[in-house]
């Protein structure tokens, strides 16, 4: 032990106190209670300090290089970290807040020999932030074709390639699913990195059921082909997951409230992990109202619950020849027209095909005419 900071305290009798050479043992800073020092009644007298600072050395072995005893707590331990394999690495990472970011893959982040990433700028600020050297190089959809051949030499050399997105997990709604596949082919390893995703997050928190859901992401931009995917989703049971940029919210709310109904229940969730993180709950029909005359900002994640089972009978004959009527109109060929009505309801498609074709058959032979 050695005793430091007060002078007075160097007057004690070295017989008591015996220091011990720094340079062979591990310095460890002790707190000392004036109990500790009720044996030695000299101390605690009025011409001397109540208080003192001690240090205290071990003989312990001690290996680690930590400075403080802070970096020593939360070094963790490397007894079971292997050095990693070439392969791609798929890297989840937050959908908002920099802390939501696994230990696991800031390790991969750092041993990569490249980090493949959609938005340069926006991810050199989670490198930034968690002091991360490894070189980025851009990986979007306007050069993931061109890119693909040049990180699969990478791979095929024996490098590190680690894949992130600007939020959430790569391939799912974001660029990596091509590559993901090729390297499958040519027997790359492909290892993903659990992290952050805004489908689990939106649905856990939503209040809606969670048992079954469907992950529909992006809808298609040509009006047929996205009303064909939101008939689908409006007669499926299962809770429904889009992704809606902001500023086509409005003209999602207009055709989710004709084909999934105004009754049905929504949740609506922004800016998920972030300062301004909200969840908006209601039925569609309140969600027009909410939100028509206001654009909200930020990643809008969208659930729509589930179509319930009903014991009623089924829609009548004139009420499916106006569905098949409208799908024909607007460029459906009667076999989709008859799947997309026959979707999610009791009758089977074989009655539905036949009232089409009783219907709208000789229509159809004669515009082909």
């Amino acid at each position: 032990m050695v005793i430091r900071r007060y002078n007075p305290i160097a007057m004690l009798s070295s017989s008591v106190f015996t220091p011990f050479p720094r340079q062979q043992f591990y310095r460890c800073p002790f707190p000392i209670f004036t109990q500790s020092l009720q044996p030695f009644p000299s101390l605690l007298s009025s011409t001397l300090p109540r208080h003192f600072t001690l240090s205290f050395y071990s003989n312990t072995a001690q290996t680690s290089t930590a400075d403080t005893p802070d970096e020593l707590h939360h070094q963790p331990s490397n007894s079971k970290q292997s050095p990693l394999k070439p392969g791609l690495y798929l890297v989840g990472t937050p959908i908002g807040n920099l802390e939501d970011i696994t230990l696991r893959a800031l390790r991969v982040l750092k041993s990569a020999d490249v980090i493949l990433s959609e938005d340069t700028r926006h991810s050199g600020k989670l490198l930034h932030y968690y002091n991360i050297k490894t070189p980025l190089l851009s990986y979007h959809k306007f050069n993931e074709s061109q890119r693909a051949q040049v990180v699969l030499r990478k791979l095929q050399d024996g490098e590190i390639v680690a894949l992130i997105s600007d939020a959430g997990t790569p391939c799912i709604s974001d660029p990596g699913m091509e590559l993901a596949k090729l390297c499958a082919d040519k027997n790359i390893p492909v290892v993903p990195i659990p992290g952050p995703s805004a489908v689990v997050t939106a649905l856990s928190a939503s209040g809606l059921p969670t048992n079954e859901f469907s992950f529909v992401g992006f809808l298609p931009k040509h009006n047929s082909s996205r009303k064909e995917r939101l008939i689908l989703s409006a007669n499926e049971s299962a809770t429904q997951i889009f992704f809606i940029p902001p500023h086509k919210l409005s003209q999602f709310l207009e055709e989710a409230a004709a084909i999934f109904g105004e009754s049905r229940q929504c949740v609506m969730a922004r800016e998920m992990t972030k300062v301004h993180e909200e969840f908006w709950r209601g039925t569609i029909d309140k969600a027009k109202e909410a939100f028509l005359a206001h654009q909200p900002k930020g990643e809008i994640t969208f659930l729509i619950e589930g179509k319930t089972t009903s014991t009623d009978e089924g829609p009548s004959e004139s009420q499916l020849e106006n569905e098949l009527r409208e799908l024909i109109a607007e460029g459906h060929s009667l076999s989709m027209a008859v799947k997309l009505v026959a979707s999610g309801k009791l009758m089977k498609r074989k009655a539905i095909y036949s009232l089409a074709l009783r219907k709208f058959g000789g229509q159809l032979e004669s515009e082909d005419d």
